[in-house]
């Protein structure tokens, strides 16, 4: 059997996932990254993108938007932690999800006009987060994953 990695996403309201991969590919503020057994320790912050964890030959894909990753080494196991602002597996975004966040993002857009009302930071990240999950949900629409 091939080497492991220990792979765990998390955001502030759930675990997303924890599970032994092959490897997984992360969107990175400085690009996309690619994590092997073995990987040297590290932090980087995430950007909006899809996650694309690799185990016995399937692709497990899912929505992020904002957080960071970390690499290490534990008893010569690597661990990759990520902690997301925003993450939800590719299977949970559905036709009607993806309607919702649709319109969430232009009512986002619309309460961006009125400049005295409008948090920015609230709205910059609630606007990202529907934005991804419309965008990942499109590019895995027609791909094979597992569930």
């Amino acid at each position: 059997m091939s080497k492991q990695l220990k792979l765990k996403i998390v955001t502030p309201e759930k675990l997303i996932l924890e599970e032994q991969v092959d490897q997984v590919t992360v969107p990175t503020t400085e690009g996309e990254l690619t994590i092997l057994p073995n990987h040297i320790a590290m932090i980087a912050g995430l950007s909006s993108g899809d996650i694309v964890a690799h185990s016995s030959g399937e692709e497990i894909p899912m929505a992020v938007s904002g957080g960071f990753v970390e690499v290490k080494q534990i008893d010569g196991e690597t661990e990759v932690a990520i902690l997301a602002d925003f993450a939800e597996h590719i299977v949970d975004i559905t036709e009607e999800a993806i309607k919702k966040a649709q319109l969430r993002a232009e009512e986002l857009k619309k309460q961006a006009e009125n400049k005295e009302v409008v948090d920015f930071e609230h709205f910059e990240s609630e606007l990202e987060k529907n934005l991804t999950r419309i965008k990942i949900a499109d590019k895995w629409r027609t791909r094979k994953y597992r569930k």
